[in-house]
């Protein structure tokens, strides 16, 4: 496989960071949808998907991303994507993913759009 796909998790001034390699996919957005859910349900609603290292996004791949914002915000966190290749940033603007989520430069922008946000109180 040229683009194998890989995800690693870490955590960044108490972010979910989700960092993406390579094809996201319909064979691959299974695994991406997973590692969301199992964040999710641990109450790490404040994420950021780090995306410097993706090549390639499907509409599979994108799915998941809108799966799980609702439920997110409603939690009181949301997603934040950062890094985009200038291709993959294409195809989340032509679909209005940019209207949709906070799409920032690189890590320290969506840690510090975290930071600038209200807390929602319950």
């Amino acid at each position: 496989m040229a683009n194998p796909f890989s995800i690693h998790q870490s955590t960044e001034q108490g972010l979910s960071v989700l960092a993406l390699a390579g094809y996201l996919d319909a064979h691959t957005a299974p695994e991406f949808e997973k590692i969301v859910q199992a964040e999710f349900q641990a109450g790490r609603v404040q994420m950021v998907v780090e995306c410097s290292h993706l090549s390639y996004i499907s509409s599979a791949g994108l799915g998941v991303f809108m799966s799980f914002i609702e439920e997110i915000r409603a939690a009181g966190g949301d997603i934040k994507i950062c890094g985009l290749a200038p291709k993959v940033f294409q195809v989340f603007d032509i679909l209005g993913f940019s209207a949709l989520f906070d799409i920032v430069p690189d890590l320290p922008a969506a840690v510090q759009r975290f930071q600038e946000a209200p807390v929602k109180e319950t």
